[in-house]
């Protein structure tokens, strides 16, 4: 409640119209079934400043160097929760709007109850959840048929900062390898788990191996916008949750 206040009050004045020339990501890891009216009404507010594009198009813009004119936002998603696909998923594309789902390819079909290890310690959910349900291959496929990009989140969804380079490459290289032979389709996308660089992640290191591995994009969990001269390899998004306010979009969304 007092965060909700306090972000209340810093959003007044702000307006998302008074800026342009970027792109930014906002991404979710769930939309459950009693947060499907907070997400459609984010989207929809979103969509009165600015377009929506796909992943690829997104990239594209920040490879050519060039002015970004305009305001762009692409949509995504993290871990590969198959509650996107049920929730998330037929309000975007009645909207038609373009996303992308991240997907942990060793989870890809699996269930876990809220309480097991890898609920709470590898994704950090805990409380009211039933159950944590990942996307089948068969979802991915019907998502991508829809319109949605799918993209690697590792294989095993660890800390890629704890690892070894050699470690590193295996979770970027199978998990690529694994979503081309389920798909039919090249992945080019990447969004390291947990998010921050320098803590979860060392974009130079990892950012480099992504490249050679060949992916086109490295999504990362740093607030912010995407301007002319960004590295596609180093994207920022802003992390949304779908039960908060307007006035909370607003705040992030005009901030620079």
């Amino acid at each position: 409640m007092f965060r909700n206040l306090a972000i209340g009050a810093l959003s007044v004045g702000k307006d998302i119209g008074n800026t342009s020339n970027w792109i930014r990501f906002p991404y979710y890891h769930h939309i459950f079934s009693d947060e499907m009216r907070g997400f459609e009404r984010q989207i929809r507010y979103l969509k009165n400043f600015g377009e929506f594009i796909g992943l690829n198009d997104a990239t594209n813009l920040l490879d050519t160097r060039k002015e970004i004119k305009g305001r762009y936002f692409c949509l995504t998603f993290d871990d590969g929760l198959s509650c996107c696909y049920k929730y998330a998923l037929p309000i975007i594309s009645d909207l038609e709007i373009p996303a992308a789902f991240y997907v942990v390819t060793n989870m890809v079909g699996k269930s876990f109850e809220p309480e097991s290890i890898v609920s709470r310690n590898v994704f950090g959910f805990r409380g009211k959840y039933t159950s944590i349900d990942f996307l089948t291959w068969d979802q991915c496929q019907t998502s991508a048929q829809a319109g949605v990009t799918i993209g690697s989140h590792t294989k095993s969804h660890r800390r890629l900062s704890e690892l070894t380079l050699s470690e590193v490459r295996t979770e970027l290289t199978d998990s690529k390898l694994e979503i081309e032979t389920h798909m039919g389709i090249v992945c080019e996308h990447f969004c390291a788990p947990y998010g921050f660089p320098g803590e979860d992640f060392d974009l130079q290191r990892d950012g480099q191996l992504a490249r050679e591995i060949g992916y086109r994009s490295f999504a990362t969990g740093c607030r912010g916008v995407n301007k002319q001269g960004d590295s596609s390899l180093a994207l920022k998004r802003d992390h949304l949750l779908a039960n908060w306010d307007i006035p909370q979009l607003r705040y992030f969304f005009s901030t620079l």
